[in-house]
């Protein structure tokens, strides 16, 4: 016959046993959270720094093989000819690259043979609040891209740029016309920005305030000295999250309902070191995409003015390949694929992927999505 009274001990030990996992769990994530990320774990040498912007350059993988996810990819030895530098929109941290050792673009790329170099922005303080488009696209980007020249020995490059690092990769080869980009890749890239949903909807109406202000006054927000619009990191970060509030609450829902596992709260510590830690606006680059990109939608015709200069998207003949995501309410399937009307590329292809703005780059389902799709894609085209 059961003993009552050792199923009651054994209860009780077992949801002490439970009860003490969740507080293991929840202390850690709350006071140890930085020893539960997994982020920024894949290897790279610093080539050049300017003391803001650094150059990254990711040597080949030890192993023979990489997971990524469920599946098993072998590490190609032989590297493809043409290298691919990536180039990150400001704002985000470097982590979104590398996020999980299971779930990394950098470390994905290298595996499928491909020489990867990274452009890191930096952390931007108030003395950089002057920076605008032309000091990265103009400038900057050159600059750094003449570098990855010099060490790989290769003139032809293959960009990839995510948000608005889509818009410096067309902005710079439509404004350089440098015949030496081979492929672009962008994702996210809001093109017509007056057609993206409910937040399109709200350009177009600022655009039309804006417009009576411009008619009446003369005056314009170029008007204003920059360093007004400098953007700190930590409003970067709300502002990113209120781009999806429902998503945002849900996710720390799901952390208390699953505080017992040990992987999703680690998992989640991740996610959030990258969210977490976004960086600042220089007020120049604010001052430029509010009017230009978001008020005056001059992208959807085609063009847009970068300093003194005006970058015409016809000029791009680089073969382009524009992701855009089903769930993206910055930069919706709509919004993006204006760019396939405007550059001159005789090969571009537009795709839709599943996930929303940060999903389509580093979701749990982007590598199936449209890793593997991306990397064939390169391959044919980078030797």
């Amino acid at each position: 016959m059961r003993n009552p009274f050792r199923t009651s001990i054994k209860t009780t030990s077992g949801i002490a046993r439970q009860g003490a996992l969740y507080a293991g769990n929840a202390f850690d994530r709350v006071f140890r959270a930085a020893s539960l990320v997994q982020a920024g774990q894949t290897p790279f040498e610093t080539l050049h720094s300017d003391g803001l912007v650094s150059l990254r350059y990711y040597p080949p993988l030890a192993e023979d093989f990489i997971e990524l996810d469920d599946m098993i990819i072998p590490v190609e030895r032989h590297s493809h000819r043409t290298p691919v530098v990536i180039i990150p929109p400001l704002a985000v941290n470097m982590l979104i690259y590398d996020l999980f050792p299971q779930r990394s673009l950098v470390r994905f790329l290298r595996a499928k043979g491909f020489d990867v170099y990274l452009i890191d922005w930096g952390i931007p303080g108030r003395e950089h609040s002057h920076y605008n488009m032309h000091t990265y696209v103009a400038e900057l980007l050159p600059e750094y891209l003449n570098r990855v020249r010099q060490h790989s020995g290769e003139q032809e490059l293959s960009l990839h740029g995510w948000s608005m690092g889509g818009m410096f990769t067309m902005f710079y080869s439509a404004l350089s016309q440098d015949q030496h980009i081979r492929n672009a890749i962008v994702v996210g890239l809001p093109v017509d920005s007056h057609a993206s949903g409910a937040i399109g909807w709200l350009y177009q109406r600022i655009a039309d305030v804006a417009g009576q202000v411009r008619k009446r006054t003369g005056f314009r927000l170029h008007d204003l000295k920059p360093h007004w619009f400098h953007t700190p990191g930590w409003a970067n970060t709300i502002g990113f999250k209120l781009s999806n509030p429902i998503g945002s609450v849900m996710g720390y829902w799901e952390l208390i309902v699953r505080l017992g596992d040990r992987e999703f709260v680690t998992n989640h510590a991740t996610t959030a070191a990258f969210l977490d830690r976004m960086v600042a606006y220089p007020g120049g680059i604010i001052q430029d995409t509010v009017v230009r990109v978001w008020i005056d939608n001059q992208l959807a015709e085609g063009e847009i003015q970068i300093g003194e200069d005006v970058a015409r998207l016809e000029n791009v003949n680089a073969s382009v390949l524009a992701i855009a995501g089903q769930d993206d309410t910055l930069a919706t399937p709509g919004a993006a694929k204006r760019l396939m009307d405007h550059v001159s590329s005789t090969d571009k292809t537009f795709r839709v992927a599943p996930g929303g703005h940060m999903g389509i780059l580093a979701g749990s389902k982007a590598p199936r999505a449209s890793w593997l799709e991306l990397a064939d894609w390169l391959a044919e085209r980078s030797d």
